[in-house]
Parts: C-alpha cells; structure tokens; sequence
C-alpha cells in the first residue's frame, strides 16, 4: 500500500480536518509516515487567513514535490477554495479538494489513482472536487476517535461564517454558517471520553454562531451554543471543557453565570477584540463596540469570582495597522488593552486579502509602522501575561499533566491549569504522569511563560 504524508496549516479546525483525513486514510490501509520523508501521495491541508498562510501553503506543496516528483500531491482546503485559479495553474499540484469535500478524501483520491491505473475505484464521484461553498447549506459530517494530542480533543461543531469583517477571507473560504447536530457533536465526545481523554475543545470558525442555520425564524445562537455546552456537561468522565474563540456580543450577564455554573468549564474565554479603537472597529465590520466588549468581560469576570472566588483568564486578537488606523487611534487602543488586561493577545499586522472591502480602503499603512506597533503590543502583552501568572504563586490549583519536556537541561512533566496557565512539574525516574489530573502548589516562575509546582 502507498504511504501517504500529511501536512497542516493554520487553525484548529484545520487540525482536527487532517486528523479525520489520515485516520480515513488509515482506515483505508495506507501507510502514515512523516512529511519530511519520501512518499508516494503528500497532502497539505493549507490555510489562507493571510498572505503569509498562502506563501506557506504554496511552499509547502512545492516542498513535497521536490522531495518527490512522481509522488502525487494533493493540496486541500482554504487557499484551494480561495486561489483556485492559481492552484489549477501549479504544475506541483496534482489534485485539489475543496472544503466540504474533506470527507471525500479517500473516494476522490482512488478515482485519481484509478485514472491512471493504479487503484480501484469504490464509487463514482457525482460533483466537482472544489464546490461553489457560498452556496450549500450542508455541513461536512466528519467523526474523530482518537487524536494526535494525547490529553485533550478538539471537537469540530459548526463551519463557516456570516460576519463579513471588512479584513477578512474566511467566509469566502468556509461559506457560510453550517452548524454540526448535537447528537453527533455529544457521541464523538462520548467516544473520546471513552479513549481516555479528559477535556474537550468546542472549536469551529465561529462557533459563536452555532445553531443559527437550525431555525431560522426562531432561534438564539447564543442560546444554542449554551445549551450544548449545558449538555455536554453532563456527560460521564468528562473533566473539562473549554470553548473556542467567542464573539464578545453574545457574552451577557445571563451567558456569562450559566457558564459559570458549570463547573467543568474552563475559567478560560478567547474573546476576539481586534482593535481597542470604536471608529478602527467600525471600519473592520466588528459588530460592537468597546464599551460592549468591556462589558462582556466584566460579566465573565463577576460570575466567575462569584462561582469559585477567583477571575477567569481572557485572551484575545489583536490587529495593528489596519487602514486607516492613526497614531491617535493606535494609542487609544493599547490604552484599551491595558484597561482590559488580558492573559494574553495575539497581535496581528495586517495584510491584505484579495476580495475584501479593507484591501481596497485608502490610508493603508506602512509596513514600518505596522512593524513598530507590533513591537509596542508584543511589549505589553508579555507584561499583562506576567501579572495574571502573579496571581497563581502560592496557590494550589488543578493541572492536567501533558508532556514531558527538557527545560534548560532538566526534564519536567508540563501540563495547564483550567485557566491555561502553564505548569511544569521536576520528572521523577520512570514516573508517567501523562492524562492525569493533579493538584500542584505553584511556588515560582520557570520561565517567563513557565510556572514551577510541586
């Protein structure tokens, strides 16, 4: 049988994707091997959320050509939904699949292979590789057993989005909002309780809309997405589960306390800011203001202390640069960010996207300047970062146990908090704390983004 290497580019949707592609795969009796090394079929899942996911997606693919060039390589996904004109016009690239299509992988694939004579063929394919994804209303039923992480399961519950951020591609990429049934989403945990993991991740494009294509007339998206989480909490075994990037307009005092109630949630809300500036959030389509977004935390916040005494983590995005953001803007936005106080932010310099209402907008701002804010917000974001892990010193606290790692010499078991802080443990000869939830006293920093326990 053929090997077959896989590769992966971008989000976590994208991860858990490749995941169910290779275990098809594998179903199917190829042959996994690693994608620095020969094969005989490469496949990259790629990604287009910038410019610089697109470079990557084409370097990826003339990479496996280049270590094999009668291999066949099949490029999937995002930058083949967007680009298909320059892919059809990559002689690296043998076979395409677009999204919605990953479920075929296998079936698409050996009709290739039986074009040329080299395998037989289970069904013939009825449609394009590459559908028209701004037009279906089917959402792509894939079910994952096991993963490569071995303490915590991505779960896939809905794709595509409805936003239309001024910035953004990925509604061109993914189509529009498909949410995934429930009892689908509460078996595939089930399973993977089952398999020995301990927490879930509820991730998705923007699972903030997760049930808005289920009634159309009458439906709360919120709503939806709680009540899921509601019934996913009562499962058996399960120990934690933590949610995806949220839309801070859909995080309410009423959300923000159910949450808080169930005590196996995660303390840990990804809530997507993208500029601290009310007029740069108008230009981008952001569907709030930072009043809204202050309020948003401050619910989470409130329920949270109320619920267990102590004040969850909030991570964010942050974009520098977009146009037309001023000097004057910028400084409004950082003072925003240190009046939040996250976790942690993701900046971001923006890029232009082709097809997007911002790619298009005058007052587009230099690199240089870009680079410059980046550099002030990475500053701050690495000081915020170190006074949330202040405030773990000298407390006990819950860690799932993940890996062992060598950290400057020494080997540590390294795991995270609810919270998402992370924790290295000192290795004891031959003892395997892997998939184990255990209670540490947190004494100091390790690292700047380490903390030490015992």
């Amino acid at each position: 049988m053929k090997n077959v290497a896989l590769h992966n580019l971008g989000c976590k949707v994208n991860s858990y994707e490749i995941e169910v592609m290779q275990q098809f795969l594998q179903e199917k009796g190829y042959n996994i091997v690693p994608f620095d090394e020969v094969a005989d079929i490469y496949i990259v899942n790629t990604c287009t959320v910038t410019n610089i996911a697109d470079r990557k997606s084409r370097q990826m693919l003339h990479r496996a050509k280049q270590k094999n060039p009668q291999a066949i390589v099949v490029a999937v996904g995002c930058y083949v939904q967007t680009g298909r004109e320059a892919v059809e016009q990559d002689d690296c690239i043998d076979l395409a699949i677009g999204n919605n299509r990953k479920k075929d992988l296998v079936t698409i694939l050996e009709e290739y292979l039986a074009e040329r004579g080299e395998a037989p063929v289970d069904k013939t394919l009825g449609d394009t590789t590459i559908i028209d994804i701004n037009h279906t209303d089917e959402y792509e039923e894939m079910t994952l057993r096991r993963t490569a992480e071995h303490t915590r399961a991505y779960i896939k519950i809905q794709d595509g989005c409805n936003q239309f951020c001024t910035y953004c591609a990925i509604p061109l990429a993914r189509g529009r909002v498909r949410s995934r049934k429930e009892d689908d989403i509460l078996r595939e945990i089930t399973g993977m309780v089952d398999a020995g993991y301990k927490e879930v991740v509820l991730t998705g494009i923007h699972i903030s809309s997760y049930g808005i294509d289920f009634d159309r007339q009458n439906y709360s998206g919120v709503s939806r997405l709680i009540d899921l989480v509601e019934r996913i909490h009562e499962i058996p075994g399960l120990e934690r589960i933590r949610l995806g990037s949220l839309e801070p307009r859909i995080v309410t005092g009423e959300t923000a306390a159910r949450l808080a109630a169930l005590t196996k949630v995660c303390p840990h809300f990804h809530l997507s800011l993208q500029s601290g500036c009310d007029e740069t959030l108008k230009r981008m389509n952001r569907h709030y203001t930072t009043a809204e977004f202050a309020d948003s935390v401050k619910a989470l916040r409130e329920a949270f202390y109320k619920a267990n005494g102590t004040y969850p983590a909030i991570t964010t995005d942050v974009i520098v640069g977009f146009p037309g953001e001023t000097d004057e803007e910028f400084a409004r936005s950082k003072a925003f960010l240190m009046q939040i106080a996250f976790f942690e932010m993701h900046i971001f310099k923006y890029s232009k996207r082709a097809g997007t209402r911002a790619a298009v907008m005058p007052e587009q701002v230099p690199d240089q300047i870009k680079t410059k804010r980046s550099n002030e917000l990475l500053v701050l974001e690495k000081e915020m970062s170190k006074e949330f892990r202040k405030q773990c010193l000298n407390r006990r606290t819950l860690v799932l146990m993940e890996e062992k790692k060598q950290i400057n010499g020494m080997t540590y078991w390294l795991g995270h908090t609810a919270d998402y802080v992370k924790i290295a443990l000192p290795y004891k000869d031959e003892d395997n704390r892997e998939g184990r939830i255990e209670t540490v006293l947190v004494k100091e920093f390790l690292t700047d983004d380490i903390l030490m326990g015992e």
